[in-house]
């Protein structure tokens, strides 16, 4: 068999590409023995799935939760599908309860949104599943029962939770032992949340959503001022929908449609189309300025048009039209940066990519949004709910601006790209503001410079702040850091390796996968 990239490991790596028949990739060694378990037992990609992001939601509960939101892309093995198991806002809300503010909530009930990740995990079950779906929570129940080893990187983003969230007493109850985070190595349990878990085994969900797990949220907003209610809850519903894509060369890169931030990436994409990036290399100067650029357009255009989908103004199809994609690459100087952005804030998230033996692959990401997410946990019941109003905008008449009954800008998103047709890479890149920009770098990694998985996940990255400024991981400082700032990029330093993502990314080989799994997280690639 000839491999469609290279076995190299140009860049310094303590991983190895993982290959198997089955493949589970993730930020969490439990989740990721969670999944390949369930295809051993004879479960397809989609059932161990949705093992892994219930396992996600306790044994990483500093980056996602139930009380979360996700999106999946699913291929069948013949067909590309699409989830937004998003949240809206509650009905209740308009603009005129947040008008006088100058930024949308970070925390507490006016940052929570109805969360979707359960929905999800349903969703996917009902349409794909062949497993019973109690069995497929059963992990993620036992680990919240009997506990969990912290990991390395999760203590350090424990620690700063628990100074972030020191006014919310249900959370230091539920998250803390007496006051203080659980050391690495430590094991942590959250017997409330396996009981939570339990009854959403049990009733598919509807606990959450219809039942007794959705009346003590409704009870908790109450007391504490928030607008959420019981019809928030009932009317949710997740979405199948059809994926957007963009060709790039010979391959074609799909993502969710908004309210998601997946079109940045293929904006970027569709912009790189016409730079000559595989004759440059991927530590040139040049290469590394072209994709820094077509992000910043990129990102120009997810902030003025991603919204909820029934309040889009400009279609995405207008968007990634061949024409205009080209007009913006005109705008790129070779040798001159564009100006700086306007901020936005940043997240917490955690991403699966699975394939099994008869060619189904998944790449599922869900989120609390902030870390732990708004600060509030409801009592009683172990569940952290997400922040993602903060993702709304406070510009009147915007698409994206806050309402009641809305989706916000949502910055989770996970990647899939075909060739000829099928797909060949199931892939997500952790990390919110980040993850757009991962994916491209992703994807020239793979497909144009011929780096295997864990290479791609390995290589020094870019980054593009909220405000425009650039972040250059050293290895990569040094080879283009002085010509970049000679074109005017305004250059960041000393950033945190957490900055530039976490990247799980499989590659469907002829016969089977193969895997990689960031170094900048905790997780790995496991193959069978």
């Amino acid at each position: 068999m000839t491999l469609p990239f290279s076995l190299e490991l140009p860049y310094r790596s303590q991983r190895l590409p993982v290959f198997g028949r089955q493949v589970v990739a993730t930020s969490s060694p439990a989740a990721a023995q969670v999944g390949l378990r369930v295809m051993e037992r004879g479960g397809n990609a989609v059932d161990a799935a949705v093992a892994v992001a219930a396992t996600l939601s306790v044994v990483e509960p500093t980056m996602n939760g139930v009380g979360g939101d996700l999106f999946a892309l699913v291929w069948d093995g013949s067909a590309l599908h699409a989830l937004n198991a998003s949240g809206r806002s509650p009905r209740a809300w308009s603009f005129e309860r947040f008008a006088a503010r100058d930024a949308m909530p970070e925390l507490g009930w006016d940052a929570v949104t109805v969360p979707g990740a359960v929905s999800g995990w349903v969703a996917l079950w009902e349409r794909f599943g062949t497993q019973p779906f109690e069995a497929l929570l059963a992990p993620a129940i036992a680990y919240a029962r009997e506990g969990f080893p912290v990991l390395p990187r999760m203590a350090e983003l424990w620690a700063n939770a628990v100074r972030r969230y020191a006014a919310f007493p249900e959370f230091s109850r539920v998250f803390t032992r007496d006051g203080r985070a659980p050391a690495a190595g430590e094991y942590f349990g959250l017997p409330e949340l396996a009981a939570s878990l339990e009854a959403i085994a049990e009733t598919r969900g509807a606990a959450l959503y219809a039942g007794p797990l959705g009346e003590q949220m409704v009870r908790a907003a109450r007391a504490e001022g928030g607008a959420l209610a019981l019809d928030d809850l009932a009317e949710h519903a997740p979405e199948f929908v059809a994926p957007i894509g963009v060709d790039f060369h010979d391959v074609q890169l799909f993502e969710p449609p908004p309210n998601g931030q997946g079109l940045a990436a293929l904006i970027a994409l569709g912009i790189l189309r016409h730079a000559p990036l595989a004759a440059l290399g991927p530590e040139h100067p040049d290469a590394v300025h072209f994709q820094i650029e077509a992000m910043k357009l990129a990102f120009a255009d997810a902030r003025a048009h991603v919204a909820d989908p029934a309040r889009l103004r400009v279609t995405p199809a207008e968007l990634l039209a061949p024409e205009r994609l080209a007009r913006l690459a005109a705008r790129v100087k070779s040798d001159v940066a564009a100006p700086l952005l306007g901020p936005r804030p940043e997240h917490g998230t955690v991403y699966a990519t699975l394939g099994d033996r008869d060619g189904c692959m998944v790449s599922l990401i869900q989120s609390n949004y902030l870390g732990f997410g708004s600060g509030v946990v409801v009592p009683g019941t172990g569940i952290a709910l997400q922040n993602r109003a903060l993702g709304f905008s406070l510009e009147r008449g915007h698409p994206n601006a806050v309402a009641g009954g809305v989706r916000p800008y949502h910055t989770i998103m996970p990647g899939m790209l075909l060739r000829g047709g099928q797909a060949r890479m199931s892939f997500g890149v952790m990390g919110g503001h980040m993850q757009p920009q991962g994916h491209v770098q992703m994807v020239l990694r793979v497909a144009i410079f011929g780096q295997n998985p864990q290479a791609a996940c390995d290589a020094p990255r870019w980054y593009v702040s909220p405000d425009g400024r650039v972040g250059l991981e050293p290895e990569l400082y040094r080879a283009v850091g002085a010509s970049l700032a000679r074109r005017g990029h305004c250059l960041l330093d000393e950033l945190p390796a957490s900055t530039f993502g976490g990247a799980q990314l499989l590659w469907r080989l002829d016969d089977g996968y193969c895997a990689g799994s960031d170094p900048r997280k905790d997780g790995q690639a496991v193959g069978s």
